[in-house]
């Protein structure tokens, strides 16, 4: 019973002193930050691609999607803005299974929350350093955030997370995109909520102190589908569900009205094949409407070097060990034929 106090956390300066964020990475991250905000305040035309693996379970193969996503946004820069998912928290429905670099940087290893910190840290650093491209990550652990907030230019608030007060306030404080997920039971008033008191300024405690926020106008919608009484999967992609956000947007008091859709999750019911069709359907949506366009600033994708999954210890180079994803080639094309499309 109670807890075992195993070891003490190293607090983000000391874990940010080990890694420091060079002037060239700070350069290369406030450029991206404003081309991201450029885009979700309608300044750009640019379509936004948050894209990479469901979890970023291992340094080597997510420096190797990245370099070759980095290529990739070469070939597409005028139309879209890539954004590679290194995703180093993973939530479990049960709690039971992996649960992100941050908790295992060996997934095969037990728990080190020490050395997950200082791993998820260089990660997204080097990802920067060798590729030029910041990334975004899901805010799992609202206490954490400090330990990547120099180096990240989006944030996501998952669909478990979303409706946690902690959650939006700590949102409220930060000065990057946040998008909120819409819950798991679909409720898209709930994730409205969210947004709303993201972008107000709030008084509570955090890391040990009373602080005071300002609000976030870059808190934003992403939908990823719901689950029926019965566990099965709703989508909320099409027209209709994205006319139906786009009026209960109007009908609020919210800065910057913006969504991104995530193409896998309950939209596909986890069937990553499904993406590329999902994409192709939001992107037609937004043809037809002119305030489905202006709404719909990005999409979601789950995407590594190898496609599908594979259970810890499978030992195949940039496979998912967790949710599967579309293989390179496929993403490739797929990022290809958006850019054509958005």
């Amino acid at each position: 019973m109670g807890f075992e106090y195993i070891t003490r956390i190293p607090s983000s300066e000391e874990i940010i002193s080990q890694f420091p964020a060079t002037e060239k990475v700070l350069a290369i991250k406030a450029k991206r930050d404003q081309e991201i905000l450029d885009i979700l305040t309608g300044k750009s035309n640019k379509f936004l691609l948050i894209i990479g693996p469901c979890s970023a379970d291992s340094e080597e193969p997510v420096l190797e999607y990245c370099h070759r996503l980095s290529m990739l946004q070469e070939e597409v820069s005028d139309r879209l803005l890539l954004v590679p998912r290194i995703y180093t928290n993973k939530p479990r429905t049960t709690g039971e299974g992996y649960k992100g670099i941050s908790h295992q940087p060996d997934p095969e290893r037990e728990p080190d929350m020490v050395g997950g910190l200082i791993a998820l840290r260089r990660l997204h650093l080097h990802a920067i350093e060798q590729t030029g491209l910041s990334a975004a990550d899901e805010m799992l652990y609202p206490e954490n955030h400090t330990y990547l907030a120099d180096l990240l230019s989006y944030v996501a608030i998952g669909a478990r997370s979303v409706e946690n007060q902690q959650h939006r306030l700590t949102v409220s404080g930060i000065d990057m995109p946040a998008g909120m997920k819409n819950p798991t039971s679909g409720d898209l008033s709930v994730m409205l909520n969210g947004i709303y008191a993201a972008q107000h300024g709030h008084v509570f405690a955090y890391q040990g102190f009373q602080v005071r926020t300002s609000g976030n106008p870059l808190a934003h919608a992403i939908l990823r589908g719901a689950v029926d009484h019965s566990g099965r999967s709703i989508p909320n992609y099409h027209y209709e569900d994205l006319q139906i956000l786009a009026q209960m947007y109007s009908q609020r008091e919210l800065d910057h009205p913006a969504c991104l859709i995530d193409t896998n999750h309950s939209n596909s019911n986890k069937r990553f094949k499904e993406q590329p069709r999902i994409a192709k359907e939001v992107l037609h949506s937004r043809r037809l409407s002119p305030e489905i366009r202006n709404l719909v600033k990005g999409l979601m994708i789950e995407s590594y070097l190898e496609e599908g999954s594979q259970s810890i210890g499978g030992g195949v180079f940039g496979k998912s060990i967790t949710d599967p994803c579309l293989g390179w080639p496929d993403s490739r094309e797929l990022v290809l034929t958006i850019a054509d499309l958005a």
